[in-house]
């Protein structure tokens, strides 16, 4: 039984990490993009709205209460309320949002050289990776660091906490309840039928029953679902422009969906090499991709990434310098905002585990 844990530089791939350098060392930084607008500021305060008042049972939140986002696609393993983005957007209060238009990541012109070839790089790694074993009745594991910043309701900057440690299992088809488990919070069942009331017509008295199971998606797959994803980098990407549409009402363009998804994919499933191959190549084709020469993930691993940049955010994938595997992801703000200055970081995590495991609640075996 295997499990996958990023792998640390060593002189075997000395000539690699010196040909990565090379072709880093003239990258300029992004361009700054604007910032919030009130419409999306609406908007997210609005979905963080439902999900607080999905986790407390229809109570509002507590004035100290750390928002977190419902838009599911920064982690996708749990539910909307249980798992938040590790890529947090930070709400603003009513008034605090800035004007101008949303910043968009380039639209319309190809992902930069540098981009293409480290996201190849990475396609390259991942290839030559072990596929995953799990086998009938176990579940897929992964453990992660993570931390998202939150404000107070009273405003003030946003505050990063301490990366803390996450663990999911999850059955491989998606037929049998997993678990979410958190540093500091009750374990959270996933994928349990959720109890609803029902009324047959006006009057009536309600009628307990539960809501169906969703049908496994780019933004809920299962393992076996990301194992029969298609490999063509281009079909790849169309279906996942296609089941992202419309998600999180005006939260980021359709670019940074996709590339939002992708990286939720890499970071939250135990794909087969060759699928998670295709991810990076796909990625690889949404405008407005670069390089970044430096960025850490939770775990203080230092490394190369790829962002993107839209509505005055910029998502971070940190690779390997030298092997080329995917280590983690952040978010930073990209100019000055109330929220906190530009170069703020509003969420980062780190991949630190996959493997198989037989139960939720227990550890693959070494």
């Amino acid at each position: 039984m295997n499990t996958f844990t990023p792998r640390p530089p060593h002189g075997a791939d000395a000539d690699a990490d010196a040909l990565l350098r090379a072709e880093l060392a003239e990258l300029l930084p992004p361009p700054p993009v604007p910032e919030l607008t009130p419409e999306r500021n609406r908007d997210l305060r609005h979905a963080v709205l439902r999900s607080a008042l999905a986790a407390d049972g229809g109570a509002g939140p507590s004035p100290a209460r750390r928002t977190r986002p419902g838009f599911r696609l920064g982690w996708i393993a749990a539910p909307a309320v249980a798992c938040a983005l590790v890529a947090g957007v930070v709400v603003l209060a009513p008034g605090e949002a800035p004007g101008g238009s949303p910043g968009r990541g380039s639209a319309g012109q190809p992902a930069p050289s540098d981009a293409v070839r480290l996201l190849s790089h990475a396609a390259l790694a991942a290839a030559a990776a072990p596929a995953p074993e799990v086998r009938p009745g176990e579940y897929v594991y992964v453990k992660s660091l993570v931390a998202y910043a939150g404000r107070d309701a009273g405003g003030g900057p946003a505050v990063l906490p301490p990366a803390r440690a996450r663990e999911v299992w999850l059955s491989p088809d998606g037929s049998r309840p997993g678990l979410l488990r958190e540093a500091g919070a009750a374990d959270t069942p996933l994928g349990s039928r959720a109890p609803v009331y029902e009324l047959d017509r006006p009057g009536a008295a309600p009628r307990k029953t539960s809501l169906g199971a969703e049908a496994p998606s780019v933004t809920n797959p299962t393992h076996a679902y990301v194992a029969a994803l298609p490999t063509d980098p281009e079909a790849l990407l169309r279906l996942v422009r296609e089941q992202t549409r419309g998600s999180g009402g005006s939260w980021g363009d359709a670019d940074q969906r996709a590339f939002t998804a992708i990286g939720a994919l890499v970071a939250e499933t135990w794909a087969p090499p060759e699928v998670t191959a295709a991810l990076y190549r796909a990625a690889a084709l949404i405008p407005g991709v670069t390089v970044l020469p430096s960025a850490t993930d939770a775990a203080g691993r230092e490394g190369v990434a790829v962002a993107r940049t839209a509505h005055g955010e910029q998502t971070q994938w940190v690779f390997d310098r030298t092997t080329s595997a995917f280590l983690g992801e952040r978010t930073v703000l990209a100019e000055t905002t109330p929220a906190g200055r530009a170069g703020s970081v509003l969420g980062m995590s780190a991949v630190l585990v996959k493997g198989a495991a037989a139960a939720p609640g227990e550890l693959p075996k070494a």
